[in-house]
């Protein structure tokens, strides 16, 4: 009877954990789902919210191990407009020709067309755009934010999607940190670049202050770009 009774005990309290771990589970998954709305509203809410905007963005291209001393640099005053996308004033380079042209320039153009109205949907930060899963950890402060872990995996292979970690605010899902690797190389001569962007709260809405490019290429080997963010005027839409 003694054996009886601890037989029974012992069954009840597997049932009890594989309950409390089946109960705990669902909270998780509740707690992603409620991440990644957060994340889909945050988005929302910049491209309803937003009817145009100007920034100043200062370019650099550093080679090899060299980060110090740029080969080549550029400062534009980017224009957006939601109706329109984005357009480019430069305002100083100097540096290599060819990097300006093959790098520089190339980039421009690249940042034009994903903004361009009816393909810049295809790159937003959505779970349309990517299957998204909160990364173990809890509560991280990052760049003096308490944010969550998301690890990102686009849906599809395009240049401009990421494949890699997104730190969001735990507060309103707004992107704070971006690392990972193009899902695709948008040129036949360099592999896929690992990057990283930093975002800041501007006026409500999570906007670029920092990003860095990094790719390999037979022609040019280890090449870095950097872009820096700041000046930022933002005009909301009438009623927002």
């Amino acid at each position: 009877m003694r054996v009886l009774r601890w037989k029974v005990a012992r069954a009840v309290a597997s049932l009890c954990v594989l309950c409390a771990g089946t109960m705990a589970g669902a909270g998780q998954q509740m707690e992603g789902a409620a991440i990644l709305q957060k994340v889909d509203a945050a988005v929302k809410a910049r491209v309803d919210g937003i009817e145009g905007y100007t920034v100043r963005e200062h370019y650099a291209v550093f080679r090899s191990k060299d980060e110090v001393h740029p080969v080549a640099e550029m400062t534009v005053k980017t224009t957006y407009k939601q109706e329109t996308g984005k357009s480019y004033e430069i305002l100083s380079e100097s540096g290599s020709a060819l990097m300006r042209n093959l790098v520089l320039h190339a980039i421009l153009d690249n940042e034009q067309h994903v903004n361009e109205p009816g393909v810049r949907e295809g790159a937003w930060i959505t779970t349309a755009n990517y299957a998204m899963q909160v990364k173990p950890g809890g509560i991280q402060r990052v760049d003096g934010r308490d944010c969550v872990a998301l690890a990102l995996s686009p849906r599809r292979k395009e240049p401009f999607l990421v494949a890699g970690t997104l730190w969001v605010d735990a507060q309103n899902g707004e992107i704070v940190r971006l690392e990972g690797i193009g899902s695709r190389s948008s040129s036949t001569f360099t592999g896929p670049a690992k990057m990283m962007r930093q975002y800041v709260d501007i006026d409500g809405y999570g906007e670029a202050t920092h990003a860095r490019a990094e790719s390999d290429s037979f022609l040019f080997g280890k090449t870095v770009v950097t872009i820096d963010y700041k000046d930022y005027r933002i005009q909301r839409r009438t009623g927002q």
